[in-house]
């Protein structure tokens, strides 16, 4: 066995008197697509807010790859290999799909670019970061539309170039919170169908409301319920346990 890619141990927030995430243990294996579910006001994207750093634990810690990252800034976290989508679309509508691509990509290159060369070379003469950047349009299929305004694009089409913001910072981990939320169904399966075909050799955590779906595509999942882990196991375990149903019929305030 290897060590898992992601350890979370005693995850804890409180928020004052609220205690918005209580003592959560998870693992996540190399390679496993991992699902959190859960009512509204379980805790879920908090925890992920905890791992990606967007939030800092009140009690716990964060394990990336062994290395503790409980307290590192977010951007530590996306050099080492964690990635990040958010249940709003996030995509800077002032610029091209291109050069949204091309930040996200610069984000990871750019220990390998020094102050001096960042300043006296053109910005296309990066050809690592060119071609990276068109390596992932190509992969969420928006090469065509490289050089349009992001804010032009369809919703569905958004959410894909959120994707590959994600994507272009080559994680090892990529954690999704709800990326088909608002979508029609055809836009569902269209983007589950990318993040199976581009995101296939990495691990993944996926918050997700749409339950079919979650059996569908997970290895396992980890239910939370008022911030704690009410159980964790393979589709199939999780679909027999009659606690997960109850909790679901008892769903609390919306996150």
């Amino acid at each position: 066995m290897t060590d898992p890619v992601l350890k979370t141990d005693g995850l804890t927030k409180r928020f004052g008197e609220l205690t918005a995430v209580d003592h959560v243990d998870l693992e996540v294996e190399s390679g496993e697509f991992r699902s959190v579910i859960g009512p509204n006001g379980a805790g879920k994207t908090t925890t992920f807010n905890l791992i990606t750093g967007a939030l800092i634990p009140t009690e716990g810690t964060v394990l990336f790859k062994g290395e503790d990252i409980t307290t590192m800034e977010p951007h530590h976290r996306v050099r080492r290999g964690l990635g990040r989508s958010f249940q709003i679309t996030n995509v800077f509508g002032g610029l091209t799909v291109r050069e949204n691509v091309r930040v996200a990509a610069q984000s990871v290159f750019n220990d390998d670019i020094g102050p001096a060369s960042a300043m006296f070379r053109d910005k296309d003469s990066f050809d690592d970061i060119t071609a990276h950047t068109n390596e992932v349009l190509e992969q969420i299929g928006l090469r065509d539309r490289a050089d349009e305004n992001a804010e032009t694009l369809a919703y569905g089409d958004q959410r894909r170039l959120e994707i590959g913001l994600v994507l272009a910072t080559d994680p090892e981990l990529v954690m999704l919170d709800e990326p088909t939320a608002g979508m029609s169904s055809e836009e569902t399966r269209s983007t589950m169908e990318l993040i199976g075909d581009v995101l296939s050799d990495q691990s993944l955590m996926l918050i997700e409301h749409d339950i079919d779906l979650v059996m569908r595509v997970s290895d396992r999942i980890t239910v939370l319920t008022r911030g704690e882990v009410l159980a964790s196991g393979t589709p199939e375990e999780i679909a027999n346990d009659e606690a997960v149903r109850d909790a679901y019929l008892g769903g609390t305030r919306d996150e």
